[in-house]
Formats: structure tokens, C-alpha cells, sequence
């Protein structure tokens, strides 16, 4: 099977582009955000492949996977066929209701309320990456599955020597408070926070925090980031409105401990025993703040946390459920 797929979001498309299906990833000669190509700072396999934008016409493929509202467009222009239609396809939510370039903020309607952009349309479904997505988009007409996330197990590395919290937010100032961007200097407070992730060195001096209290680790690649974050005793999750971030999975499968708000997806993702889940800052400060004091509680919270999200977010069954879906809809 020959499956069409921009490269969007970095971490789920390396899960992806695992599968046993060939992955046609568009390029422009800009590698712009249409033409990406192939990842550079993470791992995929050969079955990954580059075709020029110009190319594709002339390239079989089987299904597109859709991951934002203009790729429909798009796929008409560069292969000259139209999604649902003259190709079958099928279209991945990864955002929350509100968020979503799918669905932009409309005056005076409620969240519930806002309807998906293929809602009028049931010739492409729509794959959500959380149950949570599933309950809040109204996608109308459109059918709707669930595919939970898969992660690339980055293995059990988790030495907690540094007595820190990591967090891992890319543009924490322009996103705000819907990644709990405010929320770090009060945790900081608590526990000295490591910042990881993209556009992140301003945040100290934007945030007035303490440089000895955030200090930042600006776009570094996959394995190192993993290999620093695995040298912090806890990871915080302070996201106030997204699906479900695969960071926290990831920091979960490196064996660290968690402390998230209990919104969104991360009440189903953490499980008791392996973090600390409130809506009361106050309380996530203090479990912080105890994991980072406690190292040998910290150990066990995280050897937890690691089996709950390998059992859970593994590759094998995202794999597995991506290719009985890929499967019906090219039937």
C-alpha cells in the first residue's frame, strides 16, 4: 500500500511512517510547510519517501491521510484526483475543538458547539488521536474513529540525577495559556523547571523567572532531548486545552514520574499510581516538589508510569489499528 502523507507533526508521523505501508512524503524545493520531506532530527525508515510536489501525478498512491484542511485542495492540484471522491482518504484530528486550524474560534459559541470543517461531507472519515477529541468535535455527518496515539519506544533511560522538573512546550509565549505557559513561574517556585522545545529561550525574561529557576533547552534533536529530559526527576505537564501531547507519553516511556492537569486526554493517560493529576496548581506544586525531594518515590512512580504507557501507547497496536483502518477505507 502507497499511503500520501505531509509531514505535519514531527513525533506522530515518525510513529506513523513505521507502518508496513510505503509513505509518499511531499517536497518542495523551499521545504516549506507544504514540502517538508523527510524528517531531519528524528529516525524513520526507508519506507519513508521524498517526491517532489511535481512528481506526484505521475506516483501511484493508494490513500491519503489528510492532517489539515487545505491538503484537500492540495491533493487535487498536485495529483489531479479529489480526496473522498477520486481517492480514497481519511482525516487526522490532533487538536482539540477551538484550537484547530479545522475549526477557528467562532464569537459567542461554546466550544461543544463548534462543528468540525468536514462536517456536512461523509466521504472522508475522521481518524481522532484521543477519545477526548472524539467526545468534543461535532462532526456532524462525517463517520469518526478513534486511532489512540503510538509512540517509537524511546526505552527506559530515566536516571533522575538532577533534582529538576522538565517540561516540554514549543512556542510557550505565543501559546500561552493554553499550554500553561503562566503556570511557570508559580511552579518554578517549587521546583527548578528545564525548558525544552522550540522558541523557548526568551521565556526566563518574558516570564520574569529566576534564570537558576528555568533554564531553557532550545529544538534539540529526539535522542538528546530524551537523554537530557531522562536526567530530570519528574516531568510537568501544565497544558490547559490540547489533545493529548506525546511528550508526556514519551516522558512516561523514559520511566519519569508525572505531573500534569487533569484535563483533556491526560486523565485517561495517567493512571494512579503513575503521577499526580489535579486542577489546583497549588496541589501540582507541592507533588513536584516532593517527587524532586524523593528520588526513590520518584523511581517507583516512574517504573509505572513507563509499563501504563507502553501498554497503552505502544507501537505495535497504533501500527496494528492503522492498518485495519488504511485497509477498509481502500476497500
Amino acid at each position: 500500500m502507497r499511503v500520501l502523507m505531509w509531514h505535519v507533526h514531527g513525533s506522530w508521523a515518525t510513529s506513523f511512517v513505521h507502518g508496513p505501508w510505503t509513505t509518499l512524503v511531499p517536497v518542495t524545493p523551499d521545504r516549506g510547510p507544504d514540502g517538508l520531506g523527510r524528517a531531519e532530527t528524528f529516525d524513520w525508515p526507508d519506507r519513508a519517501v521524498e517526491v517532489p510536489h511535481d512528481a506526484l501525478r505521475g506516483e501511484r498512491v493508494d490513500v491519503a491521510v489528510l492532517q489539515r484542511p487545505h491538503e484537500i485542495e492540495l491533493c487535487e492540484r498536485w495529483l489531479g484526483r479529489r480526496p473522498g471522491r477520486d481517492l480514497p482518504a481519511v482525516y487526522v484530528e490532533h487538536d482539540t475543538p477551538g484550537t484547530a486550524a479545522a475549526a477557528p474560534d467562532v464569537p459567542g459559541r461554546l466550544v461543544p458547539d463548534l462543528t468540525h470543517f468536514l462536517h456536512d461531507r461523509d466521504d472522508i472519515p475522521v481518524v481522532h488521536v484521543a477519545h477526548f477529541n472524539d467526545l468534543f468535535w461535532d462532526c456532524g455527518r462525517a463517520p469518526t474513529t478513534v486511532v489512540e496515539h503510538g509512540v517509537v519506544d524511546p526505552g527506559y533511560r530515566y536516571s533522575g540525577e538532577m533534582p529538576r522538573a522538565g517540561v516540554i512546550v514549543n512556542d510557550p509565549l505565543t501559546r500561552g495559556r493554553t499550554t500553561g505557559t503562566d503556570l511557570l513561574p508559580g511552579l518554578s517556585d517549587a521546583v527548578p523547571i528545564d525548558l525544552f522545545g522550540m522558541r523557548v529561550a526568551d521565556a526566563p525574561r518574558a516570564l520574569g523567572v529566576r534564570p537558576e529557576r528555568l533554564w531553557t533547552f532550545e529544538d534539540l534533536p529526539q535522542e538528546r532531548m530524551h537523554a537530557e529530559l531522562a536526567r530530570r526527576r519528574v516531568y510537568v505537564h501544565p497544558y490547559r486545552w490540547t489533545s493529548l501531547g506525546l511528550a508526556l507519553i514519551e516522558a512516561m516511556q523514559l520511566g519519569l514520574p508525572v505531573v500534569a492537569l487533569a484535563t483533556t486526554e491526560a486523565v485517561e493517560a495517567v493512571p494512579p499510581g503513575t503521577g499526580v493529576l489535579s486542577t489546583r496548581v497549588d496541589v501540582l506544586a507541592r507533588a513536584a516538589g516532593r517527587l524532586a525531594a524523593n528520588p526513590e518515590q520518584a523511581r517507583r512512580m516512574g517504573r509505572r508510569a513507563r509499563a501504563a504507557a507502553v501498554r497503552r501507547y505502544g507501537l505495535p497496536r497504533f501500527l496494528r489499528d492503522w492498518r485495519q483502518l488504511l485497509e477498509e477505507v481502500t476497500r
